[in-house]
């Protein structure tokens, strides 16, 4: 990315056909669909890129097994499809997951949920609409897999004795490492991006915005608004706007997810685990930890820091311990999170996991377009919904091409220059994170010895990582780098939160970003205050 301070030069000076607001993946895909039909596009983020749902989710690409229960079929295949597609055009980001549903201690498969896998390999398949895609990943299809073949690929249960299991396919991914790409990609095409700038006011042939670091008010100059906010869709209105119907009800639903170590509960494919309340949650193999979750309730409160919910993670621990035989305690967490998802209100009395997560389009008398609801693998459908209504509405010739613009550029590890200083561990890792610019990192990594080791020992992050984000990726905290450019207080919260790390990664920073002593130290203080509220240091 370019320097913020060039962003927001740009984005007082230029005249823009459209001003995205959000910079989670709904409001990056639209400023790349935009940018890449010839649009002149800005994008601003109130906080810092992916901050809010876009950094909090499941950390799944897929079609959502559980949604064929509610008949939402629609939504599954759609979901399908651009699963596999994100696996052709990102396949350094989006990788394929192999998942097991366990029968043991001579218990038999479940035949309904056969029924549903099928189902999954059908939808997965079928007929493409013309000129859709240019190319997609499809799975194998699901099968039945011995009891021996369960244990391997989920240790933690072989004390259980599984006798046979189904396997099937979805993929995952680092959900804020897919922003950062789409965001670069956008702004490969001219789109201008910046962090930390709150829309205040919708003006007419214009926002009003405050840069969140100096305070100053700014004029942003855009012909359409589209309103990419997530979960604060229905608080940007244009001031005159009276008709609720214009404008979506938002009802957040809160989703906590815990990591533990892999020694404490070993898996090398994702298993799906019954749960409390007929439902269940997922155990994955991710960025070498193991991720528990989700919850699914109605959330009332405030949006910008949202803590893991005691109650909800002993939900998510006690599914674990039935399922795996385990006995894991809080005290056994390496990390814990909670996000809200946007789902749309209906005005019903409906469960929170009952409401569709179909994404809707709203469009106002003063023409601004909101989208929202939706989940984090149909981001590229929701942007084409947004930017196709601008399209119609210039009466543009302007297709869209975002299925077939590549997300960043694979690299092999082997490939990459080692670096004196560098641990093996962290080639692939990069490789994983950055594709080709990883590259970029480790030149960085080169420029001094401290800057080439991990910040946090056993895990593959490097300091170099800071420096970069900072650099290329518009980091200004410590929480940018520890929370999202790296993903080290979801997977290493004790440690992140003490030993040093943040004194660490805010000393690579400071001369980065222009900090002084007192300015460093403070950065520090206000990591552990933004700790404290997202619930990490628990």
């Amino acid at each position: 990315m370019i320097a913020r301070a060039d962003a927001l030069h740009a984005l007082t000076r230029e005249q823009f056909d459209v001003v995205v607001v959000g910079g989670g993946i709904t409001g990056a895909g639209c400023a790349l669909d935009a940018a890449s039909r010839g649009y002149s596009v800005a994008l601003v983020e109130k906080r810092d890129f992916a901050a809010g749902t876009s950094s909090r989710s499941s950390k799944l690409v897929h079609g959502g097994l559980r949604y064929l229960q509610n008949f939402d079929l629609g939504l599954v295949r759609e979901a399908l499809l651009e699963r596999q597609l994100m696996v052709a055009l990102a396949p350094h980001l989006v990788h394929p997951l192999k998942l097991v549903v366990p029968a043991f201690e001579g218990g038999s498969l479940d035949r309904l949920v056969g029924v549903g896998l099928n189902l999954y390999d059908v939808m997965s398949r079928g007929r493409r609409r013309r000129g859709e895609f240019a190319e997609s990943w499809s799975p194998e299809r699901h099968r039945v897999i011995s009891g021996e073949e369960v244990a391997k690929l989920l240790p933690a249960l072989a004390p259980r004795n599984p006798t046979s299991g189904y396997l099937f396919y979805d993929c995952q991914t680092d959900d804020v490492r897919l922003v950062l790409t789409v965001l670069a990609e956008a702004e490969r095409f001219g789109a201008v991006v910046a962090n930390r700038v709150e829309v205040t006011e919708l003006l007419d042939g214009a926002v009003g915005a405050v840069d969140g670091e100096t305070g100053e008010s700014l004029r942003i100059r855009a012909a359409n608004v589209i309103n990419a906010t997530g979960v604060w869709a229905d608080r940007l209105r244009p001031g005159e706007l009276h008709d609720e119907a214009d404008i979506p009800h938002i009802r957040p639903s809160r989703g906590t997810h815990v990591t533990v170590s892999p020694e404490d509960l070993p898996l090398v494919a994702g298993a799906i685990v019954p749960a409390a309340g007929g439902r269940s949650i997922f155990a994955l193999p991710w960025l070498g930890r193991t991720l528990l979750g989700t919850t699914d309730n109605d959330y009332e409160g405030e949006l910008d820091f949202i803590a893991p919910d005691d109650d909800d993670v002993a939900y998510i621990l006690d599914a674990a311990n039935a399922f795996f035989g385990t006995s894991l305690t809080p005290a056994d967490l390496t990390g814990a999170y909670a996000g809200v998802r946007p789902l749309i209100s209906s005005g019903d009395p409906k469960k929170s996991v009952d409401i569709s997560r179909k994404a809707e389009l709203y469009e106002t008398s003063s023409g601004m377009i909101t989208i929202t609801g939706g989940k984090l693998t149909t981001w590229r459908r929701m942007a084409k919904m947004a930017v196709d209504r601008l399209v119609e509405r210039d009466s543009r010739d302007a297709p869209c091409r975002t299925h077939e613009i590549p997300l960043g550029q694979a690299v092999d590890p082997a490939s990459l220059p080692r670096v004196e200083g560098v641990p093996e561990a962290a080639y692939a890792a990069l490789a994983s994170r950055y594709g080709h610019a990883a590259h970029d990192v480790l030149s960085v990594a080169a420029e001094r010895g401290e800057l080439a080791q991990r910040i946090v020992d056993g895990l593959p992050d490097l300091l170099a990582e800071a420096v970069h984000a900072a650099r290329a990726e518009q980091a200004r905290s410590v929480g940018d780098v520890l929370l999202r450019r790296t993903r080290l207080g979801l997977l290493a919260a004790p440690a992140v939160t003490g030993d040093g790390v943040a004194e660490r990664v805010a000393a690579a920073l400071a001369p980065e970003l222009g900090w002084d002593g007192p300015r460093t130290a403070a950065e520090v203080r206000r990591f552990a205050e933004e700790a404290q509220a997202e619930g990490i240091r628990r």
